[in-house]
């Protein structure tokens, strides 16, 4: 996926294959940190992933690639192809094909006339067939799919269908190898071997392949590695099964030398190499089918999506795939059916399921003007949509581009197995090359065989797989369970912070409160029409809450709001304006005073609303106090309990807000919000998240208003509102889409227990090495054994991380 940032700073996520342990994927990190223009680099190595932010003037994608690849890895590519209709002539051609060239991601097109079709090379993470089919539309032709060439799985998938291909393979020349073995032993001098499977040769013919064809990507990576001056786990594994290859294949020849004679065949260990490969292989598929379900979240978001449109063109109807909607068409979205796209309701009446990104179990009314959202479910009545936001600019695509974001991030706490595994290969060469030593030299002088076992099992049991899965695996299925309640981290950095948070502060309006008060009062000593036209004119034009509410009473009322010559809003104290020739001012006792205005008589009756817990403001027409007009706003029905679920965990809750002290402290009581601080202005909030992290504590932001941006973005967590401005979306680092202040409980539960998860798996990982290491120097492991609990490390940390996705946040 491709976005562009400040400047010409872009960044770019390229799957990558080739990678076998947390090693090669620091490797990557560290090259492409290197190459110039490259502003940072993150590699994922459970998702196979690499997110490069980029200055696209210095480096394109192109040398980025190259980079990878130089350093011994490939980048995934597909191919697509098309139809095009519409071309006339060659120049036709040329253009379409200079267009696609040009889109980010696109390495290669080319547009055969004569057939009319387009072949694509690109890069998946980058661009998708869709995109190609717009920009060719966009040039004035029709671009046709003939391939899905876009599945994010297809790579997974055949990576996977090819490691069960190979461990079939493996297993079946490996079984006679394991067979012979097995009898070998005192206690199973019961099981019959064949006399054929006892024959050096036969066993030579059966462990070659296995060594030098399914185990060749072992020392393929051990050798990009070496070349490179690292060491990863592909160096483990070559060492290890090279070593009783090469030795078996020695004592083969010196068999054979002697003329081969059948009372006296060597003990070889071409079923050490053979197996352990076999069980490597194994190890990687299982694993591979764990971190699948890893993305379970993002494959359950996107099948959210509608599959057809029923759009209106040219006076008919038309059944069209989803993405071959654009903005301004209108969509027939029949009961029962999932609405399209993001949209502005034209004709029609009905309710609209929106759980899926509200988690709001009743339906919402929806009537002309009303805005829908894509992959929500038309309860009962017919509606006429106007398409506003179609593809990748629809909520649930944004949605999904934050959910892979965080998947693909690294949390801090994974730079501690990002150290210990860069140092970790080559630390445990040299242990085994000392255990090797000891048994020869000392343990049992002169016995090579019985040294190199126990050196093979040191570099087996000591690969760094599973230190490498331990922190990616449980952030993917951490942020994966959380997007599902309605919780959005928008990277690992935020998920790991979340769990520290000791105080949240919330806003007032919108967050506690519903923010959808009601015109309650009005009062004024002249006429009253006259005077709610001109406060509904100026309110009309502001985002905040409390001013649609007024605009929307004073529609109500019958009364027609006439336009403003000029408006300005002044964040935390109210607003001003222009309308009908006279100057207005509405808002607080200190937006009178920073105006010169008297508005001292009104202070009792401003003071015995504001003790009702309604807002009162004030209003001044040409510099003169005119009336005050009063809005209540409820409280939301789950703010109470989610604040005592927060008091549960032990976190100081604070509430904030630019409105009057006796309002605010009402709306407190009722939730059971101790520590209030009212009308304190949009800087003035972030101030008090600062004096909180001066006393030592972890602050967390929720707020859902533009006023809210610069707080959020100073706590430590911000949290915004789902059902709030893009603004407060944007500055904040979780995006809370339920509009509940349930979810910011869930949301702290979930990270602990993701941060829990991480340090089990981080923990089982190292301890894993730190046993096995020692047990199988001391020659209590026999190397198929350790290359078993090596395949079983891996595989029990990914199951470990899977939990996460089972985790009920409720009650708890």
């Amino acid at each position: 996926m491709e976005t562009s940032a400040t400047n010409e700073n872009k960044q770019v996520t390229l799957q990558i294959s080739g990678m076998t342990c947390a090693a090669c994927a620091n490797r990557i990190e560290k090259g492409l940190n290197k190459v110039e223009g490259v502003y940072a680099a993150n590699v994922n190595f459970a998702l196979e992933k690499a997110s490069i932010t980029y200055d696209s003037k210095v480096v394109g994608i192109g040398k980025l690639e190259e980079s990878i690849e130089k350093l011994g890895y490939g980048t995934s590519k597909e191919t697509a192809d098309f139809q095009i209709e519409g071309m006339t002539c060659a120049a036709c051609a040329s253009r379409i094909e200079k267009g696609l060239g040009k889109l980010p991601g696109v390495t290669g097109a080319s547009v055969n006339l004569a057939m009319e079709t387009a072949r694509v090379h690109y890069s998946p993470g980058e661009v998708t067939v869709q995109d190609m089919e717009n920009k060719v539309r966009q040039l004035g032709y029709k671009a046709i799919a003939k391939s899905e060439g876009e599945k994010g799985g297809d790579h997974r998938e055949k990576e996977i269908r090819h490691q069960k291909r190979v461990l079939l393979l493996s297993a079946l020349l490996s079984l006679p190898l394991l067979w012979s073995m097995v009898s070998h032993f005192a206690f199973t001098s019961w099981i019959y071997a064949p006399e054929l499977f006892m024959n050096p040769w036969f066993q030579l013919l059966l462990a070659t392949p296995v060594q030098f064809y399914v185990g060749r990507h072992f020392y393929a990576g051990a050798y990009k590695a070496l070349r490179g001056g690292s060491a990863n786990m592909d160096v483990l594994v070559s060492l290890g099964t090279s070593a009783a290859y090469f030795y078996s294949l020695y004592l083969t020849l010196e068999w054979f030398s002697q003329g081969a004679p059948a009372h006296h065949g060597p003990s070889l260990y071409y079923e050490t190499s053979a197996v352990l490969i076999t069980l490597v292989v194994m190890g990687k598929l299982f694993e591979s089918l764990a971190k699948g379900r890893t993305s379970e979240a993002i494959k359950s978001l996107m099948g959210l999506q509608a599959r057809t449109a029923l759009i209106v063109r040219d006076g008919g109807e038309l059944s069209v795939p989803v993405e071959e909607v654009v903005p301004g068409d209108v969509v027939l979205v029949k009961p029962g059916e999932k609405i399209p796209v993001d949209g502005e309701v034209l004709e029609g009446a009905s309710s609209v399921d929106e759980s899926m990104l509200t988690g709001e179990s009743i339906p919402v009314g929806k009537k002309p003007g009303d805005a829908v959202i894509g992959a929500t479910i038309n309860k009962n009545g017919m509606l006429r949509v106007k398409a506003t936001k179609v593809g990748k600019e629809t909520a649930l695509a944004q949605i999904i581009k934050v959910v892979e974001k965080a998947q693909g991030s690294k949390a801090p706490i994974q730079r501690v197995a990002d150290v210990i595994s860069g140092i970790f290969v080559p630390i445990v060469v040299g242990i085994a090359i000392a255990a090797f030593a000891v048994w020869f030299l000392f343990v049992t002088p002169g016995d090579f065989a019985e040294a190199l076992e126990k050196a093979i099992a040191i570099l087996v049991i000591a690969c760094p797989c599973a230190l490498g899965l331990a922190t990616p695996t449980s952030i993917m299925a951490g942020s994966g369970r959380a997007a599902e309640l309605g919780v959005l981290f928008k990277g690992g950095e935020h998920l790991e912070t979340t769990h520290k948070i000791d105080a949240v502060i919330l806003d007032k309006t919108g967050t506690v409160t519903k923010g959808k008060p009601e015109l309650t009062d009005v009062l004024t000593e002249g006429d009253e029409e006259a005077f709610l036209r001109l406060v509904g004119a100026a309110e009309k034009n502001s985002e905040h809450p409390l001013a649609e509410a007024i605009a929307a009473g004073v529609r109500a009322r019958g009364i027609p709001l006439p336009e403003t010559e000029a408006f300005e809003a002044i964040p935390g104290f109210g607003i001003r304006a222009v309308a009908e020739g006279k100057d207005l001012l509405i808002g607080t006792r200190r937006l009178m005073e920073k105006f010169g205005v008297d508005a001292g008589a009104a202070y009792e009756a401003m003071a015995r609303l504001e003790e009702a817990g309604k807002t009162a403001m004030l209003v001044a027409i040409d510099n003169r106090y005119a009336g005050i007009v009063a809005v209540a706003d409820t409280v939301k029905e789950t703010s109470k309990a989610a604040i005592g679920r927060l008091k549960e965990m032990g976190i100081q809750v604070i509430m904030i807000t630019g409105d009057n002290e006796r309002t605010a402290k009402a709306i407190a009581d009722q939730v059971g919000i101790e520590h209030v601080l009212a009308e304190v202005l949009p800087e003035g909030k972030a101030e008090e998240v600062k004096k909180l992290q001066a006393a030592g504590k972890k602050v967390a932001m929720v707020g859902d208003g533009i006023n809210d941006a610069p707080a959020l973005a100073t706590a430590d967590v911000g949290m915004a509102i789902g059902t709030g401005t893009d603004v407060a979306m944007e500055a904040a680092d979780v995006t809370l889409m339920r509009g509940d202040l349930s979810s910011i409980p869930d949301a702290i539960y979930m990270s602990r227990k993701t941060m829990r998860n991480i340090k089990q798996n981080l923990f089982w990982a190292l301890g894993y090495n730190t046993l096995g290491i020692p047990i199988a120097a001391i020659g209590l492991l026999a190397p198929w054994v350790a290359g078993a609990a090596m395949a079983l490390s891996s595989v029990s940390v990914v199951l470990n991380a899977l939990r996460l996705q089972r985790v009920n946040v409720r009650h708890k």
